[in-house]
């Protein structure tokens, strides 16, 4: 039995790729392994959305490569966003690696292995199947698994790659994803969270061409074992009342939104290619919050063009919103996008002082959230136990996994990853809680 290793990287979809190429190898009698050291093939499934997540993937892969010379690994094989994007570079420049697979070609995994036995370097980076009904290996707690409902996007945002490299949005079939999810809960799993790269879109090519997000989290919240469900990545014009509506009424779907605004200057928005308005936006604001919905948000700053007075308006629309999580990242130009050729790019320092001063502001914000939780008492899903802490820590319903903070538990019993429990918050500060298990 020939054993295999993996490095995934990336967004969460991304994850999702990479556990069912586990799963297609499992399938095929491969035994997976978390030493490299152990593998005799080597994946490194690689994301290429900004430089910093490009220079992770290729140093990757250049630290797999060492394991074909002190190693067992045989065979390095290189998928994902970066090999869809860039393949005959990194053939060219990386010759360790035996073959290439782009982000719509897992369908033919093992065609390129069988490819790579013999002297060719197979690269496959067509458009073919998105979407695999093929068993997964979980990477993610056994109790928790990220869902993909749909790949590509149609946004065309001015910024971003997304399209360049996945394509147009495409649904995955509303039958497939309930079927999938009815699988994972007859496995254990208890905590749902649907993912894509617009998931508020999710349905708009699929039949009569409505949004269809509302009633997937009515099908997947009615399947026994199923105890939380949430979803990620909406965008602000899709969102509709009938989706707030349907967050708001389903008692297993998490009252929380991400919705990636970017900025609230309606002429930064206009040349980032955002659709939808200032005024359109503060009104989805005031949607969710009427009916205590959670936010979460990201913004840039720092992209071409923007000036110290459009920065400030962000700044007020922020304290205005008081959004309970909020991330930023400096604007990055890549290589293709229309925004990297656009006039007056912003110096680094500049962005740099512009996120510092955002991130001051918001942490003040996410402090003044988290205290007025105290006293409190919710359903928290227990994640683990940290030695250094000397306690278990885990989420309520409000608390994405691996992208919030989480909830600290003060109780004398022992816990059990997975295991649900009541907590009374009793303390705070700007990312973690605290509380005592009742």
């Amino acid at each position: 039995m020939k054993k295999v290793g993996m490095v995934s990287l990336g967004c969460a979809k991304n994850r999702v790729d990479s556990e069912n190429m586990l799963g297609m190898l499992r399938e095929k009698g491969f035994e997976i392994v978390a030493d490299p050291a152990e593998a005799d093939v080597l994946f490194v499934n690689t994301c290429g959305f900004i430089e910093p997540a490009k220079e992770e993937s290729i140093d990757a892969i250049f630290e797999m490569a060492q394991y074909k010379k002190a190693g067992k690994a045989k065979r390095l094989f290189v998928t994902g966003c970066l090999a869809q994007r860039y393949p005959e570079a990194l053939m060219s420049e990386i010759p360790e690696i035996d073959g290439i697979l782009g982000v719509a070609d897992y369908a033919r995994l093992f065609e390129m292995m069988e490819a790579a036995e013999g002297d060719a370097r197979p690269c496959y980076t067509a458009q073919g199947a998105r979407f695999l009904k093929t068993p997964r290996v979980l990477t993610t707690p056994g109790y928790s698994a990220y869902v993909k409902i749909s790949d590509g996007c149609d946004n065309r945002c001015t910024y971003c790659a997304i399209p360049l490299i996945r394509g147009g949005y495409s649904s995955r079939p509303f039958d497939d994803i309930v079927a999938e999810c009815r699988r994972l809960a007859s496995e254990g799993v208890t905590e749902l969270t649907l993912i894509a790269q617009d998931t508020s879109r999710y349905g708009c090519d699929l039949g009569d061409g409505h949004y269809q997000l509302p009633e997937l989290l009515e099908a997947v919240s009615a399947i026994e074992g199923v105890h939380w469900v949430r979803v990620l990545y909406c965008y602000p014009d899709s969102t509709e009342d009938r989706l707030l509506d349907a967050i708001q009424r389903l008692p297993k779907v998490a009252p929380y939104l991400d919705l990636p605004l970017q900025h609230i200057d309606d002429d930064l928005l206009r040349r980032m290619n955002r659709r939808g308005t200032a005024d359109w936006i503060r009104s989805r604001i005031a949607e969710c919050k009427k009916r205590g919905i959670t936010l979460r948000t990201t913004m840039i700053v720092g992209f071409p063009g923007e000036t110290e007075a459009q920065f400030e308006s962000l700044l007020d629309f922020v304290k205005w919103a008081r959004f309970d999580r909020l991330g930023a990242f400096t604007y990055s130009a890549e290589e293709g996008t229309p925004a990297a050729v656009m006039p007056d790019q912003i110096d680094e320092d500049v962005k740099q002082r512009r996120l510092d001063d955002l991130m001051m502001l918001q942490q003040s914000i996410s402090m003044e959230a988290n205290q007025a939780r105290v006293g409190e008492t919710c359903e928290v899903l227990v994640d683990g136990y940290d030695d250094e802490e000397g306690r278990f820590y885990g989420r309520s319903l409000l608390e994405a996994p691996e992208s919030d903070g989480c909830i600290w538990l003060s109780t004398d019993r022992d816990l059990t990853p997975g295991e649900y429990v009541r907590v009374r918050l009793t303390g705070a500060d700007a990312y973690d809680l605290e509380g005592e298990v009742l």
